[in-house]
């Protein structure tokens, strides 16, 4: 019994010792003590209040941190004052306060220090929020006396604003820990730079160490990667009337934190719930050309160049020596003077912006160059859509090439640098055409030699290794010629002799059609293999080759004839490649050139094999009528390309829909049939198309019966022609699933979802193939997971 006894004692102390490691309210009232190792945690238990120890060290502070993720502290109280032992404890003070005392000392080590405006005495209460912030408000009243996301350390969270002051020159700014394993202050802060155009900043004991570029509403144009992916909720920049400057970052549905390290580095981490762990997504300084003016005033940096500093057109190293040794601190300086009068401007192109612009709002970019020509200081302007003009005054610095994004740049020069500039540009034409003439000469002598010696040694069969010989129109791919060999792939080669065997001398009886691209003939070799045109190559892109290819833009100027009239598919800039058992995708975006595209990917984003075939089928129909699909309209019948040769093939006139110059009785039944088959190519249902290998045995007539097809789609059009070549009917068409995909991007496809709050006619920009934008995206606000409508208490839109 007494053993019994025992252990139920022992069970209800382990009962008790692990209730007391934290306590189930997110609220600490007047009286309450959490001692070491005691914690709270917020109501939905994201985040903790308790003590911790950093890494290689003994030492306690007083600290937030996730719940997951215990060693993520986003908060530090005692960051100057560490404890040395585990006998720490948090309470609330008489005066109202949140302390930190020292057990063996009983000694506050750290204090909200509030001072009462009343009473000595404060009845208050301490609240940790499910965003992570320690809230001390009066009890009696529910005021606001302090909060943690107010002196915030090394780390921002959503919800939290970083500010400055640009009256008073007051900031909330991030402060880095000493080093890894003390979150004593550190050398580098990071914040919001308010006195010209906000932008962030990082500094090094307060020296510029890195900046992100101006805010222009929508990005930091600083910042090259978002330029790429501009609206991702990230960052809001808002000011209010008493000279505020807020960089807020907005709520979202998932864990997101940005932080300032002991190394100067701006982290942004995004919390991978699968993996159990942070991913950095981004980092500044990524790179040398981040660090704040590496190559010193007017000088230009480029990372990919071998010498990453230039100095800017119409300057000079101030330094030649330091400059050649690699050290380009004192940067560069004007070789010839302004003179205030006929001065011109160098355009550079995707820059970073250096700092200290001066913005001048202005809708109109040749507003800019009068306004910098008035006046004499100004040395260098910008445009951006949002900010409007940008102006430079004193210098030029931190200024960064970004090779591909960025705004453009324009440097004031001395009118005489753009005249010595002229000269050196004819030396150097004169130079180049010189040069090339030369090299062009002796490019022809060596071509002529080599065609000369190989019609000396022609020969009318080939050798394989075995032994055996072949007759000319052999399509064995390993040859020998005297003792060199050579492995030309996968490829069968034909000479011209044989090409024009196989066709019977290109007799006509062998013509299948003739369009935009010359004839296309049919041909036998003497191994009875047949040979034909492009079909090939989409055969091999979707079975032979290794890897199963989706062309998706395939259209006559993808198709390239080399000078043996060979037709090449090109430009696989929009392919995409299919795994082994894949049949099929979807995309968000569609991609390609309207009038090729097959309609279940043009309105679904779905795409597969038979999208190819699709496209091939408008081409064979293209060759055969001599005109462009998106250029042709039968005004007589309203018909489109494709429509007119349903209707002419479906009533027995196939011939009518030929071009006149190969329209001909002797070949109607061949080029009839390839009508058929290029009507089956454009089938409404993919299902209904023909494989690439069923295509290739049509036109070889190893299958004889055709199908008989269905009714196309897209084969019937309004009464009226839109532009180029299109109509009012799918014009509007158009349009209207566009703009509909883009609302349903925002408020579906997206990461975040994306309330766009201002749509209408003018913020609806369309592209040279008329595929609608949605822009101007000032008024968006983005939604939480679980969030579906939200209130304003001002009503902005049109």
């Amino acid at each position: 019994m007494t053993v019994v006894k025992s252990i139920l004692l022992l069970l209800l102390l382990i009962i008790q010792i692990v209730a007391c490691l934290s306590i189930e309210n997110d609220t600490i009232s007047t009286g309450v003590v959490i001692k070491d190792p005691q914690s709270i945690a917020s109501q939905n238990q994201i985040f903790k209040l308790g003590f911790f120890t950093p890494p290689n060290t003994t030492n306690r502070y007083l600290g937030i941190f996730f719940t997951f993720s215990q060693e993520t502290v986003i908060w530090v109280a005692n960051r100057d004052t560490p404890l040395t032992d585990s006998s720490g404890s948090l309470t609330l003070s008489r005066g109202g306060n949140i302390v930190v005392l020292d057990g063996t000392t009983n000694q506050t080590v750290w204090s909200t220090n509030i001072t009462p405006t009343t009473s000595p005495v404060i009845n208050s209460t301490a609240q940790l929020l499910d965003t992570g912030n320690l809230v001390l408000r009066e009890e009696a009243t529910g005021d606001v006396l302090w909060e943690s996301f107010s002196e915030p350390t090394d780390v921002i969270v959503p919800g939290m604003t970083l500010s400055q002051n640009v009256k008073t020159g007051k900031m909330v700014a991030l402060s880095a820990w000493k080093n890894a394993s003390d979150p004593e202050l550190g050398r580098f802060t990071a914040g919001l730079d308010a006195f010209s155009i906000p932008q962030l900043a990082t500094w090094d004991e307060g020296r510029p160490h890195w900046r992100s570029g101006p805010w222009n509403g929508l990005i930091f144009l600083g910042i090259k990667e978002m330029f790429y992916a501009y609206l991702d909720g990230f960052t809001q920049v808002t000011n209010d009337s008493a000279g505020n400057f807020f960089y807020s970052k907005p709520q979202e549905n998932v864990y997101i934190t940005a932080s300032v390290n002991s190394t100067g580095h701006v982290l942004r981490k995004v919390w991978d719930g699968v993996a159990k762990r942070w991913n950095v997504e981004w980092t500044a300084p990524e790179n040398e050309c981040d660090v704040y003016g590496k190559c010193g005033a007017f000088g230009s940096c480029n990372v990919v160049k071998s010498r990453i500093c230039t100095c800017l057109r119409g300057f000079e190293a101030a330094n030649e020596d330091e400059w050649r040794r690699g050290n380009w601190t004192n940067g560069c300086r004007r070789r010839k003077q302004l003179q205030c009068g006929g001065d011109g401007f160098e355009r550079l192109r995707y820059m970073k912006v250096p700092d200290f612009a001066k913005p001048l709002p202005s809708r109109v970019q040749d507003e800019c160059r009068t306004t910098c020509l008035r006046n004499c200081s100004c040395i260098a302007y910008a445009y951006d859509g949002n900010i409007g003009c940008m102006f430079w005054s004193d210098t030029l610095i931190d200024t960064q090439d970004f090779g591909s994004v960025g705004v453009d740049l324009y440097i004031r020069l001395s009118a005489s640098e753009f005249e010595s500039h002229k000269e050196r540009k004819l030396y150097i034409i004169i130079g180049v055409a010189v040069g090339f003439v030369c090299i062009s000469i002796l490019m022809f002598i060596a071509w002529w030699f080599i065609v000369k010696r190989k019609g000396s040694q022609a020969q009318d069969s080939i050798i394989l290794e075995a032994g055996q010989v072949f007759t000319t129109d052999s399509t064995a791919i390993v040859l020998r010629n005297e003792s060199n060999e050579v492995n030309i792939g996968e490829l069968p080669k034909f000479t011209f002799k044989m090409l024009a065997k196989a066709t019977n001398q290109f007799h006509e009886d062998n013509l299948l059609g003739r369009g935009g691209f010359g004839p296309v003939y049919k041909g036998v070799l003497a191994n009875g293999k047949e040979i034909a045109g492009i079909a090939r190559g989409i055969l091999y892109l979707h079975r032979d080759s290794r890897l199963r290819i989706i062309h998706r833009d395939l259209k006559p100027s993808n198709v390239l004839l080399d000078q043996d009239w060979n037709p090449k598919i090109s430009d696989f800039g929009m392919a995409r490649i299919f795994g082994g058992n894949e049949e099929h995708g979807n995309t968000a975006r569609v991609v390609g050139t309207y009038g090729y595209m097959a309609p279940e990917y043009g309105m679904g984003g779905r795409f597969s094999e038979k999208s190819d075939v699709y496209s091939f089928g408008v081409l064979i129909l293209e060759i055969i009528k001599g005109k462009k699909n998106t250029q042709y309209f039968n005004d007589e019948l309203s018909l489109s390309l494709i429509g007119y040769a349903w209707k002419m093939w479906n009533e027995g006139n196939g011939l009518s829909f030929v071009e006149e110059s190969i329209a001909n009785r002797e070949t109607e039944e061949e080029i009839v049939r390839c009508i058929q088959i290029g009507l089956l190519c454009v089938q409404q249902n993919p299902k209904d198309r023909p494989s690439v290998e069923i295509l290739l045995s049509m036109l070889s007539r190893d299958i004889v019966e055709l199908p008989v097809p269905n009714q196309p789609a897209f084969s019937e059009n309004g009464s009226t022609t839109g532009p180029s070549g299109s109509t009012h009917q799918n014009v509007f068409s158009t349009l209207s699933r566009g703009i509909g995909r883009g609302i349903l991007y925002l408020h579906r496809d997206s990461r975040l979802r994306i309330i766009h709050r201002d749509l209408k006619p003018s913020n609806i920009l369309l592209d040279q193939d008329w595929n609608p934008k949605i822009s101007d995206f000032g008024m968006a606000r983005i939604f939480g997971g679980n969030e579906d409508h939200g209130n304003t208490a001002r009503v902005v839109g049109t």
